[in-house]
């Protein structure tokens, strides 16, 4: 695989997973149904690494725009690339959110709860405030990339012998690395800590038809999870570079 192809389909599975926990825990008539926030965490932290096992040898398995950014600040990664990784991390994140709207279709249909439905696609804050919940974002963020830099080091090659790329190896930390911020940080906003996690499966949730009705997908709050987890990316970079990384 290409990297753009390896971040298109990383990204993809990441949804699909992720946003498919979700799915099973908020709709109603699944088998998870109401299981609550502990199978949510564990499912996205697994969905990462799997995502990041299955394509780290193509791509360095960044699947997440926020780490993009970050291992480019810190010069482990080339600033060339950047906007191929990201193209590639907004259309996966498209298609996984689709493919989980398709696997459970049938299960829209006996959900009564718009919000739930459209939390299935994408974060919304436990309470709204714009500054928290933006601070919220950036410090998940922050921790995510902050560790993937040291797990991606730049002793730590890439394809092609590039640096600043997760070897197959990192997938399970990376993973653990997730499960904890959900499980910490995540009771505010749901943790998004990664832009195309969330707006691609917010602008899905838009266009596809939802079976017994969908709400509007809160664009009000929509630029937060894009900008908080871009900021707290380039702050980690910061960060590694004047601690020396």
């Amino acid at each position: 695989m290409s990297p753009f192809m390896a971040e298109l389909v990383g990204t993809a599975l990441l949804l699909l997973l992720g946003d498919g926990v979700v799915a099973n825990v908020v709709l109603k008539e699944t088998k998870g149904s109401d299981a609550g926030w502990i199978v949510i965490t564990w499912g996205w932290g697994m969905a990462v690494f799997v995502a990041v096992f299955s394509v780290a040898a193509f791509s360095g398995a960044h699947i997440n725009p926020a780490v993009t950014l970050g291992l480019a600040v810190a010069g482990t990664f080339s600033w060339d690339l950047v906007p191929t990784y990201l193209a590639a991390q907004f259309i996966g994140g498209g298609l996984g959110a689709f493919l989980v709207w398709l696997h459970y279709h049938p299960h829209f249909a006996v959900t009564d709860d718009v919000d739930a439905k459209l939390a299935v696609f994408c974060t919304g804050p436990a309470i709204r405030k714009t500054g928290p919940n933006l601070v919220s974002e950036i410090i998940g963020t922050f921790v995510l990339v902050f560790g993937v830099l040291h797990l991606a080091a730049p002793s730590v090659a890439g394809p092609n012998g590039t640096v600043g790329g997760l070897g197959a190896i990192d997938a399970l930390p990376v993973g653990l690395l997730v499960l904890v911020i959900g499980l910490a940080l995540g009771g505010t906003t749901g943790y998004a800590i990664n832009p195309a996690r969330d707006l691609s499966p917010r602008i899905v949730h838009a266009l596809v038809p939802i079976p017994g009705g969908k709400r509007d997908s809160d664009w009000g709050y929509s630029w937060i999870p894009v900008v908080g987890p871009a900021l707290g990316g380039v702050l980690a970079g910061v960060a590694f570079i004047a601690l020396g990384g």
